[in-house]
Protein backbone atom coordinates (compact mmCIF):
# COMPACT_ATOMS: atom_id res chain seq x y z
CA UNK A 1 0.00 0.00 0.00
CA UNK A 2 1.44 3.38 -0.98
CA UNK A 3 2.14 6.01 1.64
CA UNK A 4 -0.46 8.45 0.14
CA UNK A 5 -3.28 5.87 0.32
CA UNK A 6 -2.32 4.95 3.86
CA UNK A 7 -2.44 8.61 4.88
CA UNK A 8 -5.91 9.03 3.33
CA UNK A 9 -7.25 5.95 5.10
CA UNK A 10 -5.84 7.20 8.38
CA UNK A 11 -7.57 10.57 7.82
CA UNK A 12 -10.92 8.95 7.00
CA UNK A 13 -10.66 6.69 10.04
CA UNK A 14 -9.89 9.65 12.24
CA UNK A 15 -12.78 11.62 10.79
CA UNK A 16 -15.48 8.94 10.52
CA UNK A 17 -14.23 5.69 11.99
CA UNK A 18 -14.70 6.62 15.64
CA UNK A 19 -18.09 8.20 15.07
CA UNK A 20 -21.18 6.15 15.76
CA UNK A 21 -23.71 6.62 12.92
CA UNK A 22 -26.71 8.57 14.12
CA UNK A 23 -24.97 10.46 16.90
CA UNK A 24 -24.80 14.24 17.17
CA UNK A 25 -21.03 13.98 16.71
CA UNK A 26 -21.52 12.25 13.36
CA UNK A 27 -24.01 14.91 12.27
CA UNK A 28 -21.62 17.66 13.33
CA UNK A 29 -19.05 16.28 10.91
CA UNK A 30 -21.63 16.71 8.11
CA UNK A 31 -22.44 20.23 9.27
CA UNK A 32 -18.83 21.28 8.80
CA UNK A 33 -19.56 21.46 5.08
CA UNK A 34 -23.37 21.43 4.84
CA UNK A 35 -25.03 24.54 6.24
CA UNK A 36 -26.93 23.68 9.39
CA UNK A 37 -29.73 26.15 8.58
CA UNK A 38 -30.85 23.82 5.77
CA UNK A 39 -31.81 21.28 8.42
CA UNK A 40 -33.81 23.62 10.62
CA UNK A 41 -37.53 24.35 10.48
CA UNK A 42 -40.81 23.96 12.32
CA UNK A 43 -41.01 20.38 11.06
CA UNK A 44 -37.80 18.31 11.04
CA UNK A 45 -37.52 14.87 9.44
CA UNK A 46 -36.94 12.28 12.20
CA UNK A 47 -33.61 10.95 10.88
CA UNK A 48 -32.31 14.52 10.68
CA UNK A 49 -33.50 15.36 14.20
CA UNK A 50 -31.70 12.25 15.47
CA UNK A 51 -28.52 13.17 13.60
CA UNK A 52 -28.82 10.07 11.39
CA UNK A 53 -27.55 11.49 8.10
CA UNK A 54 -26.21 8.04 7.23
CA UNK A 55 -29.75 6.60 7.35
CA UNK A 56 -30.23 8.01 3.85
CA UNK A 57 -26.73 8.98 2.67
CA UNK A 58 -23.46 7.14 2.28
CA UNK A 59 -20.71 9.53 3.44
CA UNK A 60 -18.15 8.21 0.94
CA UNK A 61 -19.56 7.01 -2.36
CA UNK A 62 -22.92 5.93 -3.78
CA UNK A 63 -24.60 4.95 -7.04
CA UNK A 64 -27.30 7.58 -6.69
CA UNK A 65 -27.37 11.37 -6.83
CA UNK A 66 -26.94 13.08 -3.45
CA UNK A 67 -24.97 10.04 -2.20
CA UNK A 68 -28.29 8.33 -1.48
CA UNK A 69 -28.12 4.68 -0.43
CA UNK A 70 -31.07 3.77 -2.68
CA UNK A 71 -33.19 5.49 -5.30
CA UNK A 72 -35.27 8.31 -3.87
CA UNK A 73 -38.53 6.35 -3.99
CA UNK A 74 -37.01 3.16 -2.55
CA UNK A 75 -35.44 5.13 0.27
CA UNK A 76 -38.66 6.89 1.27
CA UNK A 77 -40.79 3.75 1.02
CA UNK A 78 -38.33 1.76 3.15
CA UNK A 79 -39.62 3.78 6.12
CA UNK A 80 -43.11 4.47 4.77
CA UNK A 81 -44.29 1.01 3.58
CA UNK A 82 -48.00 1.70 4.15
CA UNK A 83 -47.86 4.67 1.80
CA UNK A 84 -45.94 2.58 -0.75
CA UNK A 85 -48.80 0.06 -0.90
CA UNK A 86 -51.51 2.73 -0.94
CA UNK A 87 -49.89 4.77 -3.71
CA UNK A 88 -50.11 1.86 -6.18
CA UNK A 89 -53.89 2.08 -6.35
CA UNK A 90 -56.13 4.16 -8.62
CA UNK A 91 -54.86 7.16 -10.58
CA UNK A 92 -51.40 8.16 -9.40
CA UNK A 93 -49.89 11.65 -9.31
CA UNK A 94 -46.94 11.76 -11.72
CA UNK A 95 -44.23 12.60 -9.11
CA UNK A 96 -45.48 9.70 -6.95
CA UNK A 97 -45.44 7.37 -9.96
CA UNK A 98 -41.80 8.34 -10.58
CA UNK A 99 -40.90 7.95 -6.90
CA UNK A 100 -39.91 11.62 -6.87
CA UNK A 101 -41.09 12.44 -3.34
CA UNK A 102 -38.76 15.44 -3.04
CA UNK A 103 -40.63 17.22 -5.84
CA UNK A 104 -43.07 18.27 -3.12
CA UNK A 105 -41.41 17.32 0.18
CA UNK A 106 -38.17 18.54 1.76
CA UNK A 107 -36.33 15.46 3.09
CA UNK A 108 -34.63 17.43 5.86
CA UNK A 109 -36.83 20.16 7.34
CA UNK A 110 -39.61 22.54 6.41
CA UNK A 111 -41.70 25.32 7.83
CA UNK A 112 -44.85 23.54 6.64
CA UNK A 113 -46.67 20.47 7.97
CA UNK A 114 -45.88 17.27 6.06
CA UNK A 115 -42.42 18.55 5.16
CA UNK A 116 -43.93 20.28 2.13
CA UNK A 117 -41.28 22.43 0.46
CA UNK A 118 -43.29 25.66 0.30
CA UNK A 119 -46.91 26.50 0.85
CA UNK A 120 -49.10 23.99 -0.98
CA UNK A 121 -50.40 26.34 -3.67
CA UNK A 122 -46.91 27.42 -4.73
CA UNK A 123 -45.78 23.80 -4.71
CA UNK A 124 -48.65 22.72 -6.99
CA UNK A 125 -48.32 25.62 -9.41
CA UNK A 126 -44.63 24.90 -9.79
CA UNK A 127 -45.65 22.01 -12.09
CA UNK A 128 -49.19 23.02 -13.07
CA UNK A 129 -48.01 26.13 -14.89
CA UNK A 130 -50.95 26.31 -17.30
CA UNK A 131 -53.28 27.25 -14.45
CA UNK A 132 -53.55 31.06 -14.27
CA UNK A 133 -52.45 32.57 -10.97
CA UNK A 134 -55.37 35.00 -11.03
CA UNK A 135 -58.87 35.17 -12.51
CA UNK A 136 -61.36 38.00 -12.54
CA UNK A 137 -63.60 35.68 -10.51
CA UNK A 138 -61.73 33.10 -8.44
CA UNK A 139 -63.11 30.07 -6.60
CA UNK A 140 -62.47 30.62 -2.90
CA UNK A 141 -60.44 27.43 -2.23
CA UNK A 142 -58.19 28.21 -5.21
CA UNK A 143 -57.77 31.83 -4.11
CA UNK A 144 -56.66 30.62 -0.67
CA UNK A 145 -54.27 28.03 -2.10
CA UNK A 146 -56.36 25.17 -0.68
CA UNK A 147 -55.70 22.66 -3.47
CA UNK A 148 -56.18 19.77 -1.04
CA UNK A 149 -59.76 20.84 -0.36
CA UNK A 150 -60.65 19.02 -3.58
CA UNK A 151 -57.56 17.09 -4.70
CA UNK A 152 -55.53 14.24 -3.26
CA UNK A 153 -51.79 14.92 -3.64
CA UNK A 154 -50.79 11.29 -4.13
CA UNK A 155 -53.52 9.16 -5.74
CA UNK A 156 -57.27 8.98 -6.15
CA UNK A 157 -60.05 7.03 -7.81
CA UNK A 158 -60.41 9.46 -10.74
CA UNK A 159 -58.02 11.00 -13.29
CA UNK A 160 -58.29 14.53 -11.85
CA UNK A 161 -57.11 13.23 -8.45
CA UNK A 162 -60.33 14.51 -6.88
CA UNK A 163 -61.14 13.28 -3.37
CA UNK A 164 -64.63 12.32 -4.56
CA UNK A 165 -66.75 12.62 -7.69
CA UNK A 166 -66.81 16.25 -8.84
CA UNK A 167 -70.53 16.71 -8.23
CA UNK A 168 -70.24 15.22 -4.73
CA UNK A 169 -67.44 17.63 -3.92
CA UNK A 170 -69.46 20.60 -5.16
CA UNK A 171 -72.38 19.53 -2.99
CA UNK A 172 -70.34 19.76 0.20
CA UNK A 173 -70.44 23.56 -0.07
CA UNK A 174 -73.21 24.35 -2.58
CA UNK A 175 -76.59 23.26 -1.20
CA UNK A 176 -79.76 22.60 -3.24
CA UNK A 177 -81.41 25.90 -2.32
CA UNK A 178 -78.38 27.90 -3.45
CA UNK A 179 -78.25 25.95 -6.71
CA UNK A 180 -81.85 26.75 -7.63
CA UNK A 181 -81.37 30.44 -6.88
CA UNK A 182 -78.15 30.51 -8.91
CA UNK A 183 -79.88 28.91 -11.90
CA UNK A 184 -82.81 31.34 -12.14
CA UNK A 185 -85.12 28.93 -10.29
CA UNK A 186 -84.74 26.25 -12.96
CA UNK A 187 -84.24 22.69 -11.61
CA UNK A 188 -80.49 22.33 -11.10
CA UNK A 189 -79.47 18.92 -9.79
CA UNK A 190 -75.87 18.39 -8.74
CA UNK A 191 -74.78 16.83 -12.00
CA UNK A 192 -72.03 17.70 -14.47
CA UNK A 193 -71.14 20.94 -12.65
CA UNK A 194 -67.76 21.07 -14.37
CA UNK A 195 -69.26 21.12 -17.85
CA UNK A 196 -70.33 24.74 -17.27
CA UNK A 197 -68.21 25.96 -14.37
CA UNK A 198 -64.44 26.19 -14.04
CA UNK A 199 -63.57 24.95 -10.52
CA UNK A 200 -60.56 27.26 -10.25
CA UNK A 201 -61.80 30.53 -11.68
CA UNK A 202 -63.10 32.38 -14.71
CA UNK A 203 -63.34 35.83 -16.22
CA UNK A 204 -67.13 35.41 -16.24
CA UNK A 205 -69.44 35.66 -13.22
CA UNK A 206 -70.44 32.42 -11.44
CA UNK A 207 -67.19 30.83 -12.71
CA UNK A 208 -68.91 30.09 -16.03
CA UNK A 209 -66.43 28.81 -18.62
CA UNK A 210 -65.19 31.03 -21.43
CA UNK A 211 -67.08 29.70 -24.50
CA UNK A 212 -70.84 30.26 -24.25
CA UNK A 213 -73.54 28.40 -26.14
CA UNK A 214 -75.56 31.06 -27.97
CA UNK A 215 -78.97 30.04 -26.52
CA UNK A 216 -77.47 30.04 -23.02
CA UNK A 217 -76.16 33.56 -23.51
CA UNK A 218 -79.64 34.67 -24.61
CA UNK A 219 -81.50 32.96 -21.79
CA UNK A 220 -82.45 29.48 -20.60
CA UNK A 221 -85.97 29.55 -22.03
CA UNK A 222 -84.68 28.88 -25.56
CA UNK A 223 -84.31 25.22 -24.61
CA UNK A 224 -85.81 24.74 -21.13
CA UNK A 225 -89.19 24.97 -19.47
CA UNK A 226 -89.10 26.00 -15.80
CA UNK A 227 -90.87 22.81 -14.72
CA UNK A 228 -88.76 20.50 -16.86
CA UNK A 229 -84.98 20.32 -16.66
CA UNK A 230 -84.19 17.61 -19.22
CA UNK A 231 -84.32 18.29 -22.94
CA UNK A 232 -84.21 15.80 -25.81
CA UNK A 233 -81.81 15.55 -28.71
CA UNK A 234 -84.50 17.08 -30.91
CA UNK A 235 -83.90 20.43 -29.20
CA UNK A 236 -80.23 20.32 -30.23
CA UNK A 237 -80.89 19.21 -33.80
CA UNK A 238 -83.44 21.97 -34.31
CA UNK A 239 -80.53 24.44 -34.44
CA UNK A 240 -77.93 22.04 -35.86
CA UNK A 241 -79.52 20.49 -39.00
CA UNK A 242 -76.08 19.79 -40.54
CA UNK A 243 -75.28 17.49 -37.63
CA UNK A 244 -78.63 15.75 -38.06
CA UNK A 245 -77.68 14.92 -41.64
CA UNK A 246 -74.34 13.48 -40.56
CA UNK A 247 -75.96 11.36 -37.86
CA UNK A 248 -78.26 9.79 -40.45
CA UNK A 249 -75.29 8.73 -42.62
CA UNK A 250 -74.46 5.07 -43.28
CA UNK A 251 -71.83 4.97 -40.53
CA UNK A 252 -72.91 7.04 -37.55
CA UNK A 253 -71.59 7.49 -34.07
CA UNK A 254 -72.91 4.84 -31.68
CA UNK A 255 -73.58 7.54 -29.09
CA UNK A 256 -76.63 8.74 -31.03
CA UNK A 257 -78.44 5.57 -29.96
CA UNK A 258 -78.14 6.39 -26.24
CA UNK A 259 -80.79 9.04 -25.61
CA UNK A 260 -79.67 12.66 -25.58
CA UNK A 261 -76.24 11.75 -26.86
CA UNK A 262 -75.13 15.31 -27.66
CA UNK A 263 -74.36 15.69 -23.95
CA UNK A 264 -72.03 12.69 -24.02
CA UNK A 265 -69.43 14.91 -25.69
CA UNK A 266 -70.68 18.51 -25.50
CA UNK A 267 -71.62 20.90 -22.74
CA UNK A 268 -75.01 22.48 -23.48
CA UNK A 269 -74.20 25.76 -21.77
CA UNK A 270 -70.52 26.72 -21.61
CA UNK A 271 -67.04 25.29 -21.91
CA UNK A 272 -63.38 26.08 -22.46
CA UNK A 273 -62.96 24.03 -25.64
CA UNK A 274 -63.97 24.57 -29.26
CA UNK A 275 -67.45 23.24 -30.13
CA UNK A 276 -68.22 23.19 -26.40
CA UNK A 277 -66.49 19.83 -25.99
CA UNK A 278 -66.37 18.59 -22.41
CA UNK A 279 -62.58 18.36 -22.58
CA UNK A 280 -59.72 18.22 -25.05
CA UNK A 281 -60.76 16.34 -28.18
CA UNK A 282 -58.59 13.29 -27.52
CA UNK A 283 -59.82 13.06 -23.92
CA UNK A 284 -63.46 13.11 -25.01
CA UNK A 285 -62.94 10.45 -27.68
CA UNK A 286 -60.79 8.11 -25.58
CA UNK A 287 -63.22 8.22 -22.67
CA UNK A 288 -65.09 5.61 -24.77
CA UNK A 289 -62.36 4.42 -27.15
CA UNK A 290 -60.05 3.23 -24.39
CA UNK A 291 -58.70 0.34 -26.47
CA UNK A 292 -57.44 2.84 -29.06
CA UNK A 293 -55.84 4.95 -26.35
CA UNK A 294 -54.10 1.90 -24.87
CA UNK A 295 -52.73 0.88 -28.27
CA UNK A 296 -51.49 4.41 -28.91
CA UNK A 297 -49.92 4.71 -25.46
CA UNK A 298 -48.16 1.33 -25.58
CA UNK A 299 -46.92 1.43 -29.20
CA UNK A 300 -43.44 2.77 -30.02
CA UNK A 301 -44.52 4.02 -33.48
CA UNK A 302 -47.71 6.06 -33.95
CA UNK A 303 -49.03 8.91 -36.03
CA UNK A 304 -47.97 12.36 -34.85
CA UNK A 305 -51.37 14.07 -34.76
CA UNK A 306 -53.28 11.17 -33.22
CA UNK A 307 -54.71 13.59 -30.62
CA UNK A 308 -56.71 15.36 -33.36
CA UNK A 309 -59.26 12.65 -34.10
CA UNK A 310 -61.45 14.97 -36.18
CA UNK A 311 -58.62 15.57 -38.69
CA UNK A 312 -59.45 12.15 -40.15
CA UNK A 313 -62.86 11.23 -38.70
CA UNK A 314 -66.28 12.84 -38.81
CA UNK A 315 -67.39 12.88 -35.17
CA UNK A 316 -71.11 12.50 -35.91
CA UNK A 317 -71.32 10.28 -38.98
CA UNK A 318 -70.02 9.58 -42.46
CA UNK A 319 -70.70 7.53 -45.58
CA UNK A 320 -67.23 6.04 -45.20
CA UNK A 321 -66.04 3.16 -43.02
CA UNK A 322 -64.85 4.13 -39.53
CA UNK A 323 -66.57 7.51 -40.04
CA UNK A 324 -63.59 8.71 -42.07
CA UNK A 325 -63.76 12.02 -43.95
CA UNK A 326 -62.93 10.16 -47.17
CA UNK A 327 -61.79 6.70 -48.18
CA UNK A 328 -58.58 5.60 -46.48
CA UNK A 329 -56.32 6.79 -49.28
CA UNK A 330 -58.00 10.19 -49.72
CA UNK A 331 -57.63 11.02 -46.03
CA UNK A 332 -53.95 10.09 -45.93
CA UNK A 333 -52.78 11.88 -49.09
CA UNK A 334 -54.18 15.19 -47.86
CA UNK A 335 -51.04 15.39 -45.74
CA UNK A 336 -48.79 12.72 -47.30
CA UNK A 337 -48.79 14.17 -50.82
CA UNK A 338 -45.44 12.66 -51.86
CA UNK A 339 -46.51 9.21 -50.71
CA UNK A 340 -49.65 9.61 -52.82
CA UNK A 341 -47.67 8.52 -55.89
CA UNK A 342 -48.05 4.81 -55.21
CA UNK A 343 -46.05 2.04 -56.82
CA UNK A 344 -48.20 -0.71 -55.33
CA UNK A 345 -51.61 -1.16 -57.02
CA UNK A 346 -54.19 0.44 -54.81
CA UNK A 347 -57.77 1.62 -55.08
CA UNK A 348 -61.37 0.39 -55.17
CA UNK A 349 -60.73 -2.32 -57.79
CA UNK A 350 -57.80 -3.91 -55.92
CA UNK A 351 -59.15 -6.05 -53.08
CA UNK A 352 -57.45 -7.37 -49.98
CA UNK A 353 -57.78 -11.18 -50.27
CA UNK A 354 -58.18 -11.49 -46.50
CA UNK A 355 -61.08 -9.06 -46.04
CA UNK A 356 -62.50 -8.37 -49.49
CA UNK A 357 -62.12 -4.63 -48.86
CA UNK A 358 -60.26 -2.35 -51.31
CA UNK A 359 -56.55 -1.92 -50.65
CA UNK A 360 -55.70 1.38 -49.01
CA UNK A 361 -52.98 2.89 -46.87
CA UNK A 362 -54.29 1.18 -43.73
CA UNK A 363 -53.85 -2.24 -45.36
CA UNK A 364 -50.14 -1.93 -44.59
CA UNK A 365 -50.03 0.94 -42.09
CA UNK A 366 -51.80 1.42 -38.77
CA UNK A 367 -51.83 5.10 -37.75
CA UNK A 368 -53.03 4.27 -34.23
CA UNK A 369 -49.74 2.59 -33.36
CA UNK A 370 -47.58 -0.44 -34.15
CA UNK A 371 -44.32 -2.03 -33.06
CA UNK A 372 -42.66 -1.26 -36.40
CA UNK A 373 -41.23 1.77 -38.20
CA UNK A 374 -43.43 3.65 -40.67
CA UNK A 375 -46.48 2.36 -38.74
CA UNK A 376 -46.26 -0.95 -40.64
CA UNK A 377 -48.59 -3.72 -39.49
CA UNK A 378 -45.85 -6.35 -39.81
CA UNK A 379 -42.06 -6.38 -39.63
CA UNK A 380 -40.01 -6.41 -42.81
CA UNK A 381 -40.95 -6.75 -46.47
CA UNK A 382 -41.20 -10.53 -46.31
CA UNK A 383 -43.61 -10.68 -43.38
CA UNK A 384 -45.58 -7.66 -44.54
CA UNK A 385 -46.00 -8.75 -48.15
CA UNK A 386 -46.87 -12.38 -47.48
CA UNK A 387 -49.88 -11.29 -45.47
CA UNK A 388 -51.54 -11.07 -48.91
CA UNK A 389 -49.14 -12.79 -51.29
CA UNK A 390 -49.49 -16.28 -49.83
CA UNK A 391 -48.79 -18.02 -53.16
CA UNK A 392 -45.17 -16.81 -53.08
CA UNK A 393 -44.37 -18.70 -49.88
Amino acid sequence: MSRSIAVRLLYITALFGLLVPGTVSAANVCFKCHQQRLFQGKVVHKPVAAGKCSACHNPHVARFKGLLRLTEGQLCYSCHPKQAASFKQGFIHEPVHRGNCTACHDPHASGVKGLVRKDLARDCLKCHKKLPRKFKYTHEPYAKGQCLACHSPHNAGNPLLLKAAADTLCGTCHKARDLRQGHRNYPAPLKDCLTCHNPHGSNRPALVRNVLHKPYAQGCSSCHKPDKAKVSMAVCLKCHPDVKGQMLATHSHLARHKGNSCLNCHSPHAGDEKSLLKGREAQVCTSCHQDTMKKFRDSPYKHNNINKCSDCHEPHGSKKLAMLKGNGTEVCVRCHKDQGRFTHPIGPKILDPRTGHPLSCVTCHNPMGTDYKYHLVANGKEKLCILCHRTYL
